[in-house]
């Protein structure tokens, strides 16, 4: 079976400067000729690339600090590869960010940027340099997305939703492309120990059993096997395999009704979180 176009590749790796992100640059460095991060940290970005160039000799590693939530800096990043003739042969579309509680409590500001950064900047990404694959007749596109993207949960409604799109997005592509040999993969993992907690606000205190918790590279060590054997879906961790088929074996009908006393429980620790939050806000 042929492999999926990472040796002596091109590749562009989006949110390359934490966790999953992190992971994969570590593991891609080593395959590729060249590899360009992608990710708004730049002091985070250049500690990283410094790392990659001392052990990987071999590889050109390149920076582009890149806010993909802005869309004026994500034209002019795309618009600058292009004017430099820079050929991506993979892209990884990792960069997303992630929100915690009830929509109606939600802020549209987080809101609007989570809408931005996983679903536009990851489709427009992805539209600037896949006809060029298709083109050449090689490359590949790899999605890191959610379990989330397979199922449904209170308390995520718009990120569920992003991740949803991307599920549905990535399968279709797939087939638009197979034609060109152009691979088309996603990731779908559950918990993995990274910062995406932090960043989407956990008021609950709760943790992901450890059972279903995954490191950062044992989530791009699965991913990046899975896209090498040209994989449509990638669940990496056995925990997650199995949660997620009896998942879908279970009714949906079923599913909703477990699903509403944690709801109701969510609710009731996101208003009590608010209003200590204003308290202390007014000085109380």
């Amino acid at each position: 079976m042929m492999r999926a176009p990472i040796a002596g590749s091109t590749a562009l790796l989006t949110g390359a400067s934490s966790g999953i992100g992190e992971a994969l640059a570590r593991r891609l460095a080593p395959r590729v000729k060249k590899l360009v991060l992608v990710a708004r940290r730049v002091d985070r970005l250049e500690r990283l690339m410094g790392e990659l160039a001392l052990a990987n000799p071999h590889a050109e590693i390149a920076i582009e600090p890149c806010d993909l939530a802005d869309r004026t800096a994500l034209t002019a990043l795309c618009d600058k590869l292009a004017q430099e003739h820079v050929t991506i042969d993979v892209l990884v579309n990792n960069a997303g960010m992630g929100d915690m509680g009830m929509f109606d409590l939600a802020s549209w500001e987080k809101t609007e940027q989570m809408l931005e950064l996983n679903v536009r900047a990851l489709t427009y990404l992805t539209h600037r340099l896949v006809p060029g694959m298709v083109t050449r007749g090689r490359g590949g596109v790899l999605n890191i997305s959610s379990s989330f993207g397979l199922a449904f949960l209170p308390g995520f409604a718009a990120y569920i939703g992003t991740k949803h799109f991307v599920t549905g997005f990535t399968e279709s592509l797939r087939l638009d492309v197979a034609h060109a040999g152009v691979v088309v993969t996603q990731v779908c993992p559950g918990p993995v120990a990274t910062e995406f907690e932090k960043v989407a606000g956990n008021f609950t205190g709760a943790r992901a059993p450890w059972f279903i918790e995954l490191s950062a590279d044992a989530c791009a060590k699965a991913a990046l096997r899975g896209f090498s054997r040209r994989r449509a879906l990638v669940i990496p961790g056995l925990g997650m395999k199995v949660m997620m088929a009896l998942h879908a074996l279970t009714p949906k009908v079923l599913l909703r009704l477990l699903a509403l006393p944690m709801a109701r429980w969510l609710r009731r620790r996101q208003e009590r979180h608010l209003a200590e939050e204003r308290a202390r806000a007014e000085g109380r």
